[in-house]
């Protein structure tokens, strides 16, 4: 008797799940499990959460959702509430499991997590598979140690010389240990989460592979929202300007894999142009990082970064603090680190603008920005996270906020998440320190590389 154990981690899916089909074929009976790592919602030294309210309760969202996808197939979830170095043994032990099936990880978090448990249980078969990218990482045309430094240097061959493997399909038989049966999710107050802090948290959009690919779906074929997505992608307010596939990707409650499909299919039926292109290209560049992560490891999470760069950070406090909490009097930083503070999510412009302030203007150092976005993004992805703090701070250019405020004209986007500028005019919304507004802080400081934004928004009202 084969019993084997499938380990759902950030695959949170049945639909193009190769550990979970593998497992399938190969076994007479399966047990499936989750389990919580108490860690994560611990806090930092910097004094907020390595993940906090809205990243819990997405979580929780997305994983009730695949333990109902099980349960409507015959199966079960049982989900672990301290880490799986405790929950897994118990249910080795209880199942007399022999053999575990999971997904491959890269990071080193992960992979001290599994080296300890396949430490405390010797005597366990353990099977992983890779599905975490687009492209397998075989069958790109370069070992980890070779990954080029630059995006076009590897996105080339690699469009060229690999393709994206088919998703396997969502399995209709799980072969399921019928004696075992699915748990809780459990209380937040295990991971120090109060009711007011559970019931507050809003993430910006509801989790689990159902809604991710019915999100698939309303942005593909059913709005065909996707024909417009390189003209609209740089917007902040609202669910259609982009696709919002980030937040189920960075769960795995959808594949990159099931994603590419889905375009090509719509370029052959409805249309195929720079949208349906970049939007694939997207894709590729997640890839990018998460080989380029897998490349220098922990050298991503460090100040001088993996090209061991010295900057000169000044690291004020109360700089810091003004900035997680969107009081900088910068409205278009604000309105974005508010947004991001109440649901879990910021646009890609809402991004670069904070993290190009933070470093450039504010002088912190880059790895306090990228810890806060870690604790606070719903779509966080280790390598897209950090390794998009780590372009910010040593290869990209400056971003001006007050003039990429007025170029993508945020006025409406400021005062939603700005109850201070609510009423104030266009102008006064995007350089609220011109004018006298008691209620809005003013700014940390005005920069002299900032007078010709402010005096091209100020010609405005002539």
């Amino acid at each position: 008797m084969k019993r084997g154990l499938v380990w759902f981690k950030n695959d949170l899916r049945l639909h193009d799940n190769e550990a979970l089909q593998t497992a399938i074929r190969e076994c007479d009976e399966l047990v499936f499990c989750f389990c919580l790592e108490k860690k994560n919602f611990e806090k930092l030294e910097l004094g907020f959460r390595k993940a906090d309210f809205n990243r819990f309760k997405f979580l929780e969202q997305a994983v009730i959702d695949l333990q109902k996808n099980l349960n409507n197939a015959g199966g079960h979830l049982i989900i672990g509430q301290e880490s799986a170095l405790q929950n897994l043994p118990e249910i080795v032990q209880k199942y007399a499991i022999t053999d575990l099936y999971a997904e491959e990880e890269y990071a080193s978090e992960e992979l001290d997590l599994i080296a300890e448990i396949q430490t405390i249980l010797p005597a366990l078969n353990f099977h992983f598979f890779w599905g975490k990218t687009l492209y397998h990482k075989n069958d790109i045309p370069f070992d980890i140690p070779n990954i080029p430094l630059t995006s076009k240097a590897y996105r080339i061959p690699a469009g060229k010389e690999a393709e994206p493997r088919p998703p396997f399909p969502t399995p209709k038989i799980l072969k399921s240990f019928p004696d075992a049966k699915s748990t809780k999710f459990p209380s937040c107050k295990i991971y120090g989460f109060n009711k007011k802090e559970y019931d507050s948290a809003s993430p910006f959009l509801a989790g689990g592979e159902n809604l991710a690919l019915e999100r698939l779906q309303y942005y593909t074929f059913k709005s065909q929202l996707l024909t417009g997505y390189r003209w609209t992608r740089n917007k902040s307010e609202g669910l259609d300007y982009s696709s919002k596939f980030s937040p189920y990707l960075a769960l795995g409650c959808i594949s990159p894999r099931e994603i590419y499909a889905v375009v090509k299919e719509y370029e052959k039926l409805i249309t195929k142009n720079q949208s349906t292109w970049w939007l694939i290209f997207e894709l590729v560049w997640r890839d990018y990082f998460t080989f380029k992560g897998m490349k220098f490891g922990d050298e991503i999470f460090k100040t001088k970064g993996y090209k061991n760069k010295a900057v000169d950070f000044k690291n004020d406090p109360e700089k810091f603090e003004r900035w997680c909490t969107g009081t900088t009097g910068i409205p278009f930083v604000d309105a974005h680190m508010r947004q991001l503070n109440a649901t879990g999510y910021m646009s890609n412009r809402g991004r670069v603008n904070c993290a190009s302030y933070f470093v450039h203007d504010l002088k912190i150092d880059w790895t306090w920005g990228a810890a806060y976005f870690e604790s606070r993004l719903i779509d966080y992805d280790v390598s897209a996270n950090w390794m998009n703090w780590h372009v910010q701070a040593f290869e990209i250019y400056y971003t001006n906020p007050v003039h990429q405020s007025n170029k993508y004209k945020a006025q409406d986007y400021i005062r939603k998440w700005i109850p201070e500028l609510r009423d104030q005019n266009d102008i006064a919304v995007l350089i609220p320190w011109e004018f006298d507004i008691p209620a809005y802080p003013k700014p940390l400081e005005i920069f002299a590389k900032w007078t010709r934004a402010i005096n091209l928004i100020q010609k405005l009202v002539d």
